[in-house]
């Protein structure tokens, strides 16, 4: 998969964990590096590595799915995404409009990512997955059915990919049954719905996984103070200081 060399921001101190971090649709890594630079004035994490791969340009056709609720042509574009997007109103729409070859070449550039830094000596489950809205999706698609186990995954804004195919993805016993899953979202979101995020959170925790997930009232596509203060909670819990 051809893309941009992710920003890397090193450990301060002796490297023990790392965050992958996936951006949005049209987004790219720099765009969540101010929330790791006010991190690192106040000192947190500073046995973390934090990568922000940059997804890359490609094409894409917005398909509206429900042509009668939203009249208006096919929109041909170029962006940064992860796989192709397309207009869908339901959670049950989204299945049929998923771009699985996409999503599944997304997927193992995230694992090879992931392994890169097992293979560099750090424990996988001192790695944690995470990103917001199309990176989210793709960060949760590749930690639920990851044959690693890993310190934690986080999704902002997201919904569950490929849901109606996820046991066939996921192995019999998911590596990451029991590792917490951090999912906030915001119930204005106009883009990713809501209700997206709580009907992906309930079908997981049905499949056996562990999901906090966090209602930000009056949010719409985006993250707030207290949404990111409740995602270094998280990381506090899944990677502790060594020292």
């Amino acid at each position: 998969m051809a893309t941009r060399a992710p920003l890397v921001v090193p450990a301060l101190s002796k490297h023990t964990a790392t965050v992958i971090w996936a951006h949005g649709l049209g987004d790219s890594g720099a765009g969540w590096k101010p929330i790791i630079e006010n991190w690192r004035l106040r000192r947190r994490f500073p046995e973390c590595k934090f990568i922000f791969p940059n997804a890359p340009i490609i094409p894409i056709t917005v398909v509206r799915v429900q042509i009668e609720m939203f009249p208006g042509p096919i929109i041909d574009s170029v962006t940064e995404l992860w796989y192709a997007d397309a207009w869908v109103t339901t959670f049950d729409s989204l299945a049929q409009a998923h771009d699985e070859p996409g999503i599944l070449r997304s997927r193992d550039y995230f694992n090879s990512l992931i392994k890169a830094e097992v293979d560099q000596g750090i424990a996988s489950t001192r790695i944690v997955i995470g990103g917001f809205s199309q990176g989210a999706a793709i960060a949760i698609f590749t930690g639920i059915t990851s044959p690693l186990r890993l310190g934690g995954i986080v999704g902002l804004s997201s919904y569950l990919l490929l849901h109606d195919q996820i046991k066939d993805y996921a192995t019999t016993e998911p590596s990451n049954k029991a590792t917490p899953i951090f999912m906030g979202h915001g119930d204005c979101d106009p883009l990713i719905q809501y209700q997206w995020g709580v009907q992906t959170a309930k079908l997981l925790r049905e499949m056996g996984w562990n999901v906090d997930f966090r209602t930000y009232k009056g949010l719409a596509h985006s993250a707030e103070p207290k949404e990111i203060d409740d995602l270094e909670k998280y990381l506090e819990g899944r990677l502790p200081s060594t020292c």
